[in-house]
């Protein structure tokens, strides 16, 4: 079955000292949305975006954003990034929560903003099958989360499988977004395994020509999307 695929540059790959001349390059090659890594230093290797640049990206484009919340605790943090964003998805980890389906909730809350909870390398897409009938978007992580520019573990794709036959087997409208190393010589494999949103961070922001790889994106996915 045919499925609309989307496209997520991460702005974690580009260049903050022209921010806005990145991002405008971007659009014009028609994403769909910008995505954002929120890293707190603890659950994830690295420190990175925070509001101050997620409040910047609001005023620069009129694409919605994708926020990703590497981070402990991130129910502290929801309402202000929802305020912020207005539209678009926050995702958080299941490993850094207690409760996922109160988080989720909260996310869900404000109109607009679909809920994602992503999912390390190393966990099963099983343990967020009871959350499947809430939750908009899970987020496969194909590389250890913390630094763009890392290699796509390949054995990620029968892990995309396991979770597209788990959402169509409970006819739950969840979309799948992998993260981490996609380029244009893994795209078909992703998009055939299952995903419906691709991240792509190093292989845009740092190409010669950032259109013509979004485009080569687009050229591969087509063969499984509208």
């Amino acid at each position: 079955m045919k499925r609309e695929i989307k496209i997520s540059p991460s702005i974690l790959a580009g260049d903050f000292s022209c921010l806005v001349k990145e991002i405008k390059k971007i659009e014009k090659a028609g994403v769909d949305f910008f995505h954002i890594d929120v890293m707190d230093g603890v659950f994830v290797p690295n420190i990175s975006i925070g509001f101050p640049v997620i409040e910047t990206m609001k005023k620069i484009t009129s694409v919605p954003l994708d926020v990703h919340l590497m981070i402990l605790d991130p129910d502290k943090y929801i309402d202000r990034t929802a305020e912020i964003i207005k539209e678009g998805i926050i995702s958080f980890h299941i490993e850094s929560v207690k409760h996922p389906h109160r988080v989720l909730t909260q996310i869900k809350s404000y109109n607009g903003i679909k809920g994602g909870v992503s999912l390390n390398p190393g966990t099963s897409p099983h343990t967020v099958e009871d959350l499947l009938d809430i939750m908009d978007v899970l987020l496969i992580m194909t590389v250890n989360p913390g630094f763009y520019g890392q290699k796509f573990i390949k054995e990620m794709l029968p892990k995309i499988e396991r979770a597209r036959e788990m959402i169509e087997k409970r006819n739950a409208k969840t979309l799948i977004e992998v993260d981490g190393g996609v380029n244009e010589e893994n795209i078909e494999d992703i998009i055939k395994a299952g995903a419906d949103i691709v991240v792509a961070g190093a292989y845009i922001f740092k190409n010669e020509n950032p259109l013509k790889a979004i485009r080569n994106i687009r050229k591969k996915s087509g063969l499984y999307g509208k």
